[in-house]
């Protein structure tokens, strides 16, 4: 390791070169602030001792100076007892931490190894984001693990065909992030791309965003209003939760995507529309063809190419990645410098099923931070579900001898703990939510996963 001493005074310059040779380390030395930064932007420094008291250049304005040029480089100021409230400064201008004179060598070791540590964990950091951008991440979309490697893959091959794609997933799985990756790698890049939330709105105001109106279509069309399809033409047009869109507007969808032509709601004149269909959906859409919910015809128009997406809990080596890839983003947004995940708390992530996903692991991780005060992230700064290894009581029921399908054993337990959470709370989905330790909107969309009614559920 390389330590640059920036000190005008020989004695003390001696007594670290030689404490620090000792050591193991390899020593520069500088009397003024101005040959120390020569020094650093000729040689790989990795730790600056730093006299505040220089002749010229004053050791505040080094430190300012080496600052701006490298902002990760670690400093360790030196001052006399008279001047701490100046080493106070220093650490406000980026001093990593400060040794009065006069100093033991012990505690100068302890400071330097403390830095030093910071400094590799910051490389480190940095290495990984580099390894992520590299590596393990695609338009945004972050996974080591084989089965998002696939999704990658598939992606590549997929993007810039022209055939419509079918995301599946849990949700808080990142379909949106697909579909965009899907368009930014298409040759229909520098058209628009413009989402449909299916199942946020009436049918009726759906058509309306969709296929657009004219003047007088409805009470208060009082102007004509380009639809959705108009707008992406010559680009990509993604439908969230496609699932539920009712069985009447299906069929207007259908014959958009198979003549490529629609008329605005109370209109004559026939339009037309360039558009990729990118659907994405968490539930079973073949079972829905199988009860009528959902039209057969317009599934295999959809269902094209087919991505499916894993849920978290089938990806656990991509907790890491996607745990420190939160964590550094949520830091630098926040302005906290937070260099690592306690091996505790990474258990702790590790152990949880994150019925939320992807989603509600990067929640877990941004309350996490914005609580921090420290620069190791605590198991204590994680929610409560998580704490609890899997938020919810273990299920004391033993395998049968033949065997049991996990996927619907998982669900029907899922099923169970929301009818209760429902009948506890009176029906209140906002506070059944808060018993389950989700968000309302989560909780929203399990229920439509798993087909619970509320009506149903409760008397």
């Amino acid at each position: 390791m390389n330590i640059l001493v920036i000190d005008d005074e020989e004695v003390l310059q001696d007594v670290l070169v030689s404490l620090l040779e000792k050591e193991g380390y390899k020593p520069f030395s500088a009397r003024t602030g101005e040959e120390g930064l020569s020094i650093l932007r000729r040689e790989d420094i990795d730790l600056v001792l730093l006299d505040l008291m220089l002749p010229g250049m004053s050791g505040q304005e080094v430190l300012r100076q080496i600052a701006q040029e490298d902002a990760d480089q670690i400093v360790v100021v030196i001052t006399a007892y008279s001047s701490v409230e100046s080493a106070i400064r220093a650490m406000r201008d980026g001093a990593f931490d400060y040794i009065p004179k006069p100093f033991k060598n012990d505690e100068v070791l302890l400071t330097i190894k403390k830095g030093l540590e910071r400094r590799q964990l910051t490389s480190e950091n940095r290495s990984l984001k580099e390894q992520l951008r590299q590596r393990y991440a695609f338009d945004h979309i972050i996974g080591k693990s084989k089965r998002m490697q696939e999704v990658f893959e598939l992606i590549r091959l997929a993007a810039p065909s022209k055939s419509n794609i079918l995301v599946l997933g849990e949700s808080g799985t990142g379909k949106e992030l697909v579909a965009k990756s899907i368009h930014h790698h298409s040759r229909r890049a520098d058209g628009p791309f413009v989402t449909v939330n299916s199942g946020s709105m009436p049918a009726d105001l759906l058509e309306s965003n969709l296929f657009g109106h004219v003047r007088g279509a409805f009470t208060g069309a009082v102007a004509a209003k380009k639809g959705l399809f108009e707008i992406a033409d010559g680009g990509s047009i993604f439908f969230d939760e496609i699932g539920n869109i009712p069985v009447d507007t299906q069929a207007k969808l259908l014959r958009v995507i198979q003549e490529k032509e629609f008329m605005r709601l109370g209109g004559v004149d026939v339009l037309t529309s360039d558009v990729r269909i990118i659907a994405a959906t968490n539930a079973d859409l073949e079972r829905n063809v199988a009860d009528g919910s959902f039209r057969e015809d317009l599934f295999y128009r959809l269902n094209v190419i087919t991505v499916p997406l894993p849920p978290l809990r089938d990806r656990p080596e991509d907790i890491p990645l996607l745990a420190r890839h939160f964590l550094a983003h949520y830091a630098e947004e926040n302005g906290k410098v937070i260099d690592e995940i306690s091996s505790e708390a990474m258990e702790q992530l590790l152990d949880y099923s994150w019925p939320g996903n992807v989603r509600e692991l990067e929640n877990v991780i941004e309350r996490a931070v914005v609580l921090s005060t420290e620069t190791v992230l605590g198991v204590d700064l994680l929610s409560p579900a998580v704490r609890r290894r899997n938020g919810i009581p273990l299920v004391h029921e033993s395998l049968p001898s033949s065997g049991i399908s996990l996927k619907d054993a998982v669900a029907s337990y899922e099923r169970r703990l929301i009818v209760q959470a429902l009948q506890a709370s009176g029906g209140v989905q906002k506070k059944a939510a808060e018993l389950l330790q989700v968000k309302p909107t989560t909780l929203h969309e399990m229920m439509k996963r798993l087909a619970v009614v509320v009506d149903q559920v409760v008397d």
